[in-house]
């Protein structure tokens, strides 16, 4: 029978705890929200709901094309023009998704006959733009700047290292300065998402390259989303402009993707304005993170200290961390629920949110209901 081993898979993920479902939220929920990557919980502030809503009464519902024919208005550019100064690049280039962004620059800047060296920690779309891409990945140790060294050096020619900033699961940060010294030893590039540093590290949150000092470096390039601390959606790759003019020329996901609809470009130019107006917003998010560290470790919870706004608790088991963020729902909880083979180690975890526009009183009930609910 056609796709009769679906239903094999599907009973082998049933068995080991692993079915997903689809959980549609309404708009006025109730919850708690630690779940979202709402970081400066802007996706629902006036300015940038107006922003997308003027661009989609200006632009249209739909980009309306791909970006090479008439899906680039003078909105993107403008957008990308700000996101560019924001950061610190010389150029910037905007797509319909952080994961389009990512498969671009990895299969772009990785061509046949390279060399691409990625960190174990990284996130699907950097793994799936290895798997794309004509050189040849070598995956290296977590946060290890020595495992990189050691790969560089085993490869004459064009190389490049790809890294999360702060990695998904955890919330750590990856050791940025480090792998730019290992890359500069070698002539290698850098090639880093920052989607969990964007809004939230750095200067007013400039992002993790701004703050390890690498923003603006010839020889590194920055993915990062719209759709976390920007409230947004869609993503951008910012670096030199010759990079940025080889992504336009060979970048599949740039050249073949219809262009970020008009709403999407418009909410995020809107929040990127608000946030050059409140960097205190980053700072905010950051504190947030520590004190959701602080109080669920002295619960006697085993939490991840975090580098940005990612608060990690491990779960004894798959089947454990599904029914303890159930019962944190139940309770009038949201929190995001990590296992594999979403999580490269294998240990489950509750993943939670520290956003900017939490309360003292929101920190202390999360505290309470996750502490209350443990397995």
């Amino acid at each position: 029978m056609a796709f009769g081993w679906i239903d094999e898979q599907a009973e082998a993920r049933r068995r080991a705890g692993l079915v997903r479902t689809l959980r549609p939220r309404p708009a006025d929920s109730p919850l708690l929200d630690l779940a979202s990557n709402d970081y400066l919980g802007l996706a629902h502030h006036p300015e940038v709901t107006e922003g997308a809503a003027r661009a989609a009464r200006t632009w249209g519902g739909g980009a309306t094309g791909s970006r090479l024919v008439t899906g680039t208005t003078e909105l993107h550019a403008e957008l990308e023009r700000e996101l560019a100064a924001f950061c610190g690049f010389e150029a910037a280039l905007v797509f319909s998704s952080g994961y389009a962004a990512n498969l671009a620059a990895v299969t772009a800047l990785g061509p046949h006959g390279s060399l691409i060296v990625s960190d174990a920690g990284n996130h699907a779309s950097l793994i799936d733009g290895c798997r794309l891409a004509r050189g040849a990945t070598q995956v290296v140790g977590h946060g290890d700047p020595e495992a990189v060294r050691k790969a560089l050096a085993t490869h004459e020619g064009t190389a490049i290292v790809v890294s999360d900033t702060v990695f998904s699961v955890d919330g750590d940060q990856a050791p940025l300065a480090e792998l730019a010294a290992a890359c500069r030893e070698h002539g290698a590039g850098l090639v880093v998402d920052d989607a969990h540093g964007l809004g939230v590290l750095g200067d007013g949150g400039r992002g993790a390259p701004y703050a390890t000092g690498l923003a603006g470096a010839e020889d590194v390039v920055v993915t990062a989303t719209l759709s976390k601390s920007l409230g947004s959606q869609g993503g951008v790759v910012l670096g030199p402009a010759r990079v940025i003019g080889h992504l336009v020329n060979a970048a599949r996901t740039f050249i073949f993707d219809t262009g970020l609809a008009p709403a999407a470009a418009g909410a995020a130019l809107a929040a990127l304005r608000l946030l050059v107006r409140e960097p205190e917003r980053a700072a905010r998010a950051r504190e947030v993170a520590s004190e959701l560290h602080a109080r669920l470790t002295a619960a006697g919870l085993e939490a991840v200290r975090p580098d940005a706004a990612v608060v990690s608790v491990r779960a004894p088991s798959p089947e454990q961390a599904v029914s303890w963020a159930a019962d944190c729902r139940t309770a009038g909880l949201a929190v995001g629920c990590f296992r594999p083979p979403s999580v490269p180690d294998g240990i489950s975890r509750l993943r939670l949110t520290a956003r900017a526009d939490l309360s003292g009183a929101e920190i202390e009930r999360a505290v309470r209901v996750i502490g209350e609910t443990r397995p």
